[in-house]
């Protein structure tokens, strides 16, 4: 079936006629929108890693406060929020721009934020082979919010910590107390 024609059937089986005039464009643009939501699928995180010589740090890198979006894989309904990155390096250091577009990457996928979280984890560990890694992920659920329990400032926060940021209190709570 053509996509256009799934969401018009979708329109119709709402109780709403696809012909009237807010509606006629309406399959068109969900699908442009469907390219965006879901454009992660069409991109590889090894693509937008770049590494450089560490330079011999050996201190926690921390980006904090990436904003991303994402939709729910089981009710196909967004959620957001940010995303707190740390790592420490071993040899190599990621350019800054790349954590957010990881995080993109990823986000840009049906998704559940535990899943997600643990694939920016381990993206960042297979392309850096750092020391340890930590990333933490607080958001807000549309599906949480509009249907079901229907909690309108309920958050939910997930971590993934490899490494010495599992291993080794201190550098979990160094972590976690920059990222606050």
């Amino acid at each position: 079936m053509d996509p256009k024609d799934m969401i018009t059937h979708l329109i119709k089986h709402i109780g709403e006629d696809p012909e009237r005039e807010g509606l006629k464009d309406t399959p068109r643009r969900v699908i442009k929108s469907y390219e965006k939501l879901f454009s992660g699928y069409k991109k590889d995180p090894k693509d937008v890693i770049t590494t450089f010589d560490g330079e011999n740090y050996d201190e926690m890198i921390i980006a904090k406060d990436i904003e991303f979006y994402s939709m729910c894989e089981h009710h196909m309904l967004p959620f957001w929020g940010k995303v707190h990155i740390g790592y420490i390096p071993n040899d190599k250091i990621i350019g800054l721009s790349k954590m957010p577009r990881l995080v993109e990457i990823f986000a840009r996928r049906m998704q559940n934020q535990e899943r997600l979280t643990k694939q920016v984890a381990n993206a960042l560990d297979e392309y850096l082979s750092p020391r340890g890694v930590g990333v933490v992920i607080e958001a807000r659920h549309f599906c949480m919010m509009a249907r079901g329990v229907e909690k309108q400032n309920s958050k939910m926060i997930t971590s993934s910590l490899l490494g010495s940021f599992k291993k080794n209190y201190n550098t979990r709570s160094e972590f976690l107390k920059l990222i606050k």
